[in-house]
């Protein structure tokens, strides 16, 4: 996983044993919170968090802070002034960068559709928003449906195809994490749409690219996970150093097609050798 490869080169660099947990599943908010709650008790020195939920996870949070365990969040905030930094790509960016490739794609018109992953995460929510705004400017396209695919790739294929079956002149689709790419693509190729109905999906896992690849994705919106991890560990460490740390940073969002594949900076972003 490219979160926890940034954050372990971090803990190398600065000396820090990094303990590595998360629920199974994304939408298992319960055992985000149980899994956190341990940590406080064990009095680890500090947190950093990609929250399942926006607000789910503040009391659990509070507590951290109750105990002065600084808590840094990346990916996915929190409703809640308590974590020290926020560490993320610009997810309203992004999912403005995916509206507006997958409007040059559809040829500015026509019905697509949005696939988010879990309602209730920032990141997702962000998403979301920025595909909404982006797409009002153009008249011609308009936006179907929004169906959440609870990050699992059998529930994003079903959705697909249900979607599929009640709009046959589905333009194109917006998937917003993996999973949903998986599942998307999956349903497309079974039906064989793929390259008919366009499909932009945020993230750039291994079969993901094999898909960009294959002509099945067109577009893939690309943060850094790495970046992520790495800088959310080096801040944790510096705010137990007593340092100051900027209270949000951005670490970036980049559309990828493949007529800037090859270039080297998409070839480093992507962590192609």
């Amino acid at each position: 996983m490219t979160v926890k490869a940034g954050a372990d080169s971090a803990g190398r660099e600065f000396g820090i044993d990094i303990i590595w947990n998360g629920p199974a599943l994304e939408t298992d908010i319960a055992a985000q919170i149980d899994i956190v709650e341990n940590y406080i008790n064990k009095n680890v020195d500090a947190i950093v968090l990609a929250s399942c939920d926006v607000k789910a996870l503040v009391p659990v949070v509070k507590k951290a802070e109750a105990k002065g365990i600084p808590v840094i969040t990346i990916d996915s905030n929190l409703d809640s002034d308590i974590p020290k930094s926020f560490i993320a790509t610009d997810n309203i960016l992004g999912g403005q960068k995916a509206a507006s490739v997958l409007a040059e794609l559809t040829g500015k018109k026509g019905k697509v559709a949005c696939f988010p992953s879990v309602p209730g995460a920032s990141s997702q929510i962000d998403r979301e928003t920025g595909f909404r705004k982006e797409l009002k400017s153009f008249p011609e396209m308009e936006l179907a449906v929004v169906q959440y695919n609870q990050n699992d790739v059998a529930t994003a294929m079903s959705i697909t195809e249900d979607v599929l079956t009640a709009f046959p002149d589905l333009a194109g689709i917006f998937a917003a994490n993996e999973a949903g790419a998986i599942g998307c693509t999956q349903a497309l190729t079974a039906r064989g749409l793929q390259g008919t109905v366009k499909l932009v999906a945020f993230d750039a896992a291994e079969n993901e690219i094999e898909a960009l690849k294959s002509g099945t994705i067109q577009a893939l919106i690309v943060q850094d996970p790495f970046a992520m991890g790495y800088l959310g560990v080096k801040t944790a460490m510096e705010v137990l150093r007593g340092k100051d740390v900027p209270e949000y940073i951005d670490t970036g969002v980049e559309a990828v097609t493949m007529e800037n594949f090859y270039n080297p900076e998409i070839q480093k972003l992507l962590r192609i050798e």
